[in-house]
């Protein structure tokens, strides 16, 4: 018989071994494929956004719950997966991982690097979707960001933290103004995200090459997710870029994040959606399409110093056809932007460039967010060019029109005049109160129309080379002085 030691020694030695662990996971199958979107049933606990695994690897995100299956959408090759296969819930919510490495690079919206440069490493992961910060957290909007066109900065600026919608036609330069602004940023400390939505890749190349030529891309962050790529990574881009906003805006900082355009954001979302076979409404859109956009432009904030300080700034694009702002995405957008800039073709074509129309656009906020020294100079602009338009229209028919009438046509057209710019060329505060105070002033009245451009030349010439310290003084007390404005005329009369 064996002793009481030996069975002693047995039950220890059995008491040590590790023992396999049991672990739970939830396995779905695999019951529907179509067009880049997959149905999966048996995850009971799944919830919206959790990342899945498939069994050959690729990922995909749940976007739609029902009660005995989820929507999956497919972030790689559809084409490899067949009925049938199992898919793995991960328990992880689709993130992004995010650092400082990705200013001047190209990335597409699962921040991977796209302009063959060198792997990126991550410094956290930031979810793509997130609940924007409340009302205690928030401050008014109160800093502008200079865009360097004077004719928005002069009529409808826009502060640090405000949402302003840029609308308009087809090539009536939408796009070129959100550049600009970027480009404007290069001294103003703040970071610029531009994020491409289903555009073209020869497009896009041509925004990184602009940047480039601009010394603009070192502060800047392009995501691309180009007419040749997926429904999935179109109809996740701007929130990657939201994502990416975010992780600045957390240290502190100003953020810029323009989004080109959010018209074919709403088109990925209608695909992916009719896939899903959801009830279409007006526009064969979902009935969900308007909090697409809310969720996604209310996270451009800015926040109280004492929760960390910081701003995003969103600069949605919105594509009209024929002008018509009355459209549905156009509509739903004008409701959750703080205001828009609305460009018309018929100003294109007439050569006022950017075709601004002052009548239809307006900035809900960025009237607080002006500097001194722009409402010194720009106070009644807006009313008076808007005034100009409509007069205009009527002297047509007018043969006879009185002294007040002809003066008053007579400034409208020369500030019409001062207000067009040359694209890429944006001004300084400074350089555009200087230019605003001599049109307001009337120093362009006795001009003729072509001698305008030729004046304002000159006048930045002096003002860049002879009149440094007075751009200097501006730019940095943003407030315009008796003395300095007695030095504007002296130059002024001068030219």
């Amino acid at each position: 018989m064996r002793s009481l030691d030996a069975y002693i020694k047995e039950i220890e030695k059995e008491l040590s071994t590790p023992k396999a662990s049991v672990r739970e996971q939830e396995i779905g199958v695999l019951t529907e494929i179509r067009d880049g979107v997959a149905i999966v049933t048996g995850l009971k606990d799944a919830f919206y956004g959790e990342i899945l695994e498939f069994q050959n690897g690729i990922n995909g995100f749940i976007i739609d719950l029902t009660e005995d299956s989820v929507g999956v959408v497919i972030l790689g090759d559809y084409l490899s997966l067949t009925v049938g296969t199992l898919v793995k819930a991960t328990g992880r919510i689709l993130s992004l991982s995010v650092s400082e490495k990705l200013l001047g690079r190209v990335i597409d919206p699962l921040s991977n690097a796209i302009d063959g440069g060198t792997k990126l490493k991550p410094d956290k992961f930031y979810p793509i979707e997130k609940i924007a910060p409340g009302v205690v957290y928030r401050k008014s909007v109160s800093v502008p960001l200079q865009t360097g066109i004077k004719a928005i900065d002069a009529m409808i600026p826009v502060g640090r933290g405000q949402r302003e919608l840029i609308i308009g036609d087809r090539s009536t330069g939408k796009s070129t103004i959100a550049i600009d602004t970027i480009i404007n940023q290069k001294n103003e400390n703040v970071i610029c995200i531009y994020c491409g939505i289903g555009q073209k890749n020869s497009k896009i190349a041509s925004v990184i090459e602009t940047l480039k030529k601009n010394k603009a891309l070192d502060y800047t962050i392009v995501v691309s997710a180009a007419a040749s790529d997926s429904v999935a990574l179109q109809y996740l881009a701007p929130y990657s870029a939201t994502a990416i906003a975010e992780y600045f805006l957390d240290k502190g900082k100003d953020v810029l994040v323009i989004y080109d355009d959010l018209t074919k954001h709403a088109w990925a979302y209608r695909q992916i959606s009719l896939v899903l076979r959801r009830p279409a409404g007006r526009e064969a859109y979902p009935g969900d399409i308007f909090y697409l956009h809310s969720r996604l432009l209310e996270r451009a904030c800015r926040i109280d110093p004492k929760y960390g300080g910081g701003s995003i700034t969103a600069l949605p694009i919105i594509e009209t056809l024929e002008g018509d702002i009355s459209g549905y995405i156009p509509t739903n957008v004008i409701s959750i932007t703080d205001g828009q800039l609305f460009l018309e073709t018929e100003l294109f074509n007439s050569d006022i460039r950017p075709a601004i129309n002052v009548g239809t656009s307006v900035s809900r906020v960025g009237g607080s967010a002006q500097t001194k020294a722009m409402k010194q100079v720009a106070s009644g602009l807006k009313l008076d060019l808007a005034q100009y338009r409509s007069l205009a229209a009527f002297s047509q028919f007018e043969s006879d029109l009185d002294e007040e009438t002809k003066k008053s046509l007579n400034r409208g057209a020369k500030v019409t005049q001062i207000l067009k710019q040359k694209k890429h060329e944006p001004y300084s505060l400074g350089e555009q109160v200087v230019v605003l105070w001599a049109a307001t002033h009337g120093y362009l009245d006795k001009l003729a129309i072509h001698e305008v451009e030729g004046f304002e030349q000159r006048l930045m010439e002096a003002l860049r080379t002879r009149k440094k310290d007075l751009l200097k003084k501006i730019n940095q007390k943003k407030i315009l002085e008796t003395t300095d404005e007695k030095e504007i005329e002296k130059l002024v009369k001068s030219i």
